[in-house]
């Protein structure tokens, strides 16, 4: 039996910050193409109205998911108090906002801001994961009330020290329950962190919660290196059902082409990155037959 699939794409390969103007732009050309879902980035609370987000993407018969930057400032661990309480309910808006578009998941790098990077002995690793447990669980029990669960990804080295590896957060979310707390997989971080792939996939298991995909550097799936035959028989075997969405970045914005490292151009442009990977993508998932 062939695998059935559903495919999204990240706001962000055109624009940062998301407005209700350029989604409305946006979103007849992601269901023209053939798209299935939208992914919505919340940078801060208010930049989109979730009701006119909701009702576009319903009109147009398209879903939500959605995700969070986590700009300087956003801390769950090693950090003090007030900022602290800060990032809780800063997540729990998200949370709310996910709810109002429909939304399974928020994901990201929900523990610490994107850049922030310090060395950390074993002892200081575990104590940091209790804190990102002890710290999160409020979060995730806000989630699991609004019927959302927070996908927590591991970024590559480069962009923080505390989860890289599908191993690391395994160990990080021990203990938080798996119906409101699940892992982010991104095939741009695991090329950088993982030494293989599937088997990464396959030990996250029933703990993936989001799937985001892009080529080796960022631009379409397909004009790159990577197994991604490979790769979508192991989210087969995880039992992965939900969307595989494409996430890259224009680097017309200063902020955000600076954080990702967006110097040069992807592919000819971006609208190639989200029409030539959907159609790869597509095109892999008909040929792929699921394991038994």
């Amino acid at each position: 039996m062939k695998a059935t699939r559903t495919f999204g794409v990240n706001t962000w390969v055109w624009t940062s910050p998301l407005t209700d103007g350029r989604l409305a732009e946006l979103a007849p050309r992601i269901r023209e193409w053939g798209f299935d879902t939208v992914e919505l980035p919340v940078e801060n609370i208010g930049d989109w109205d979730p009701g006119r987000a909701a009702k576009l993407l319903d009109s147009l018969g398209l879903s939500a998911t959605v995700v969070v930057a986590m700009g300087l400032g956003r801390e769950l661990v090693a950090t003090d108090r007030a900022t602290l309480a800060r990032t809780q309910y800063f997540l729990r808006q998200v949370v709310d906002t996910a709810a109002a578009v429909s939304s399974p998941v928020v994901a990201g790098p929900v523990y610490a801001s994107v850049g922030r990077t310090w060395r950390m002995a074993e002892a200081e690793r575990r104590a940091c994961y209790e804190q990102l447990r002890d710290n999160l669980a409020p979060v995730v029990e806000h989630a699991r009330g609004a019927g959302v669960t927070v996908a927590v990804e591991p970024l590559n080295r480069y962009e923080t020290s505390v989860l890289n590896t599908v191993d690391q957060a395994l160990d990080a979310l021990t203990g938080l329950p798996p119906e409101g707390c699940g892992i982010a997989l991104d095939i741009y971080h695991m090329n950088i962190e993982e030494q293989d792939i599937p088997a990464a996939v396959r030990r996250a298991g029933d703990r993936i919660a989001h799937v985001q995909v892009c080529a080796n550097d960022r631009g379409a799936p397909g004009a790159d290196h990577l197994d991604w035959p490979g790769i979508l028989a192991a989210l087969d075997e995880a039992g992965y059902r939900g969307p595989l969405v494409i996430e890259s970045f224009t680097g017309d914005n200063e902020t955000i082409a600076t954080a990702a490292s967006i110097w040069r151009p992807l592919a000819p442009s971006q609208d190639t990155i989200a029409a030539d990977g959907l159609s790869f993508l597509a095109g892999v998932s008909a040929g792929h037959r699921r394991t038994p």
